[in-house]
């Protein structure tokens, strides 16, 4: 029976990966996968049906932290789109080259993501080079490099990659930890690509012909307030969590609190059809519930493995025939490309026991920056991809040709420079 558990989490793996080319729905995948895994696993557990309820509870008490964090967090980031508070950022990019707006952007990105997410971030700025190119073949590129310079910059935030996030949340990581030891290689991750790209674009910015600003239906003080209310929020739940150690949902709840009292406050005067999609209960409605979903599917479909024992024993063999963390975490990272990165990251937190392998250790930090931009080698290696992949209809071939080995090598630079950082400092 243990062996059926394994079986089908492989099937579902696989269908995740190929969720494109066969049209069948990850979400949906994920969550017939960890019913089934569970089931499976209830019959064949030495614990009976009693334990297995134990297990699952725990498991899923660990799940519901993490659900509970992306769901306020992407509410979050709607509610400041929605007031047009990212036009705080937009509205200050001024560049002529091609080149100088690949650095700003890349940079900005690099520092954005780490306050909201990659694929937030992604979203943002793809939208924004609409606004500022006119040639399709050069936002496909802008694109390419934006998809990188967001992985890169969530990977060392413990609020900027949903892998991060789960180490955070895990407690496999600390804040400040995180970001002092992978900055560095984050960066160079991201300045690689960028000093590649500059030599294979020439020549400067043509704008659209016609630049489309939308309703305008919030004033200028409405969308700076809403811009750093909304990123306040964000920034918030580290300290909290810094101060009060308790839970990251916790802190993010609370900001969600008070961000929602805030618009009811702002709009408060208003006709009800002005404010009905400036409102959090619309931003609720907007956020991505598949991902959601799948996340809570593809999670507790893992913690089957953990529970059963399958991955602390795979952890054993990995060490057995490879011997090295490093190239352990290197492999994952790279796999991270071509399957999704959560589960990767789900599995390997039940492969390696926070008794033997404590908070801040090497192996949890080089995870957050592998599994964190790895995904970048391939198109559909991460959100940020697939999410730039749908608003710019980049064709897989494309990325992998024109973006693929850029991303590959700011990946092994990165790489090398937290080997080098950390054989330096410890």
């Amino acid at each position: 029976m243990m062996t059926m558990v394994a079986v089908v989490f492989v099937l579902a793996y696989s269908m995740i990966a190929l969720e494109h080319p066969i049209k069948i729905n990850k979400s949906a995948t994920a969550l017939i996968a960890a019913g089934l895994m569970w089931t499976l696993y209830s019959f064949a557990s030495p614990h009976g049906v009693e334990g297995v309820i134990h297990q699952l509870t725990e498991k899923l008490a660990e799940t519901a932290a993490i659900v509970f964090f992306l769901i306020c967090a992407m509410t979050i980031v709607e509610v400041t789109d929605s007031h047009g508070g990212f036009e705080v950022i937009t509205s200050r990019i001024k560049a002529t080259r091609l080149t100088s707006l690949l650095w700003i952007i890349g940079f900005i990105t690099f520092y954005l993501s780490s306050i909201l997410d990659n694929m937030t971030t992604t979203i943002v700025m793809v939208a924004l080079m609409k606004r500022l190119l006119k040639d399709h073949k050069q936002r496909l590129f802008f694109a390419g490099i934006i998809v990188i310079a967001a992985n890169a910059g969530g990977a060392w935030s413990p609020i900027g990659d949903v892998t991060t996030t789960m180490l955070w949340i895990g407690g496999q990581i600390t804040t400040v930890n995180i970001m002092k030891t992978t900055w560095i290689a984050s960066m160079v991750n991201m300045l690689v690509p960028l000093v590649m790209a500059s030599f294979m674009l020439k020549g400067d910015i043509v704008p659209p012909d016609k630049v489309e600003n939308g309703a305008g239906t919030t004033s200028q003080f409405e969308k700076n307030l809403m811009f750093f209310m909304g990123m306040g929020s964000l920034i918030f739940v580290p300290i909290f969590k810094s101060i009060t150690h308790l839970p990251p949902y916790l802190g993010i709840l609370l900001a969600l609190g008070v961000l929602w009292l805030v618009g009811n406050i702002v709009h408060r005067n208003k006709p009800y059809e002005m404010k009905e999609h400036l409102t959090l209960t619309k931003a609720l409605k907007r956020i991505d519930m598949a991902s959601v979903v799948f996340f809570i599917g593809i999670l507790l479909a893992v913690a089957t493995l953990s529970a059963n024992g399958m991955l602390p024993a795979l952890a054993q063999w990995l060490d057995v025939k490879l011997g090295n963390q490093s190239v352990i975490v290197i492999i994952i990272g790279l796999v991270s490309a071509i399957v999704d990165n959560i589960p990767l990251v789900a599995a390997s937190m039940g492969m390696y026991p926070l008794a033997q392998f404590p908070p801040d250790s090497f192996i949890w930090e080089f995870m957050a920056y592998c599994a964190g931009t790895g995904g970048s080698i391939l198109i559909i290696g991460s959100a940020a991809g697939v999410a730039a992949m749908g608003l710019e209809k980049i064709e897989f071939f494309w990325y992998a040709r024109r973006i693929g080995p850029l991303a590959f090598a700011g990946y092994f630079a990165g790489v090398a420079a937290y080997i080098v950082q950390y054989r330096l400092l410890h």
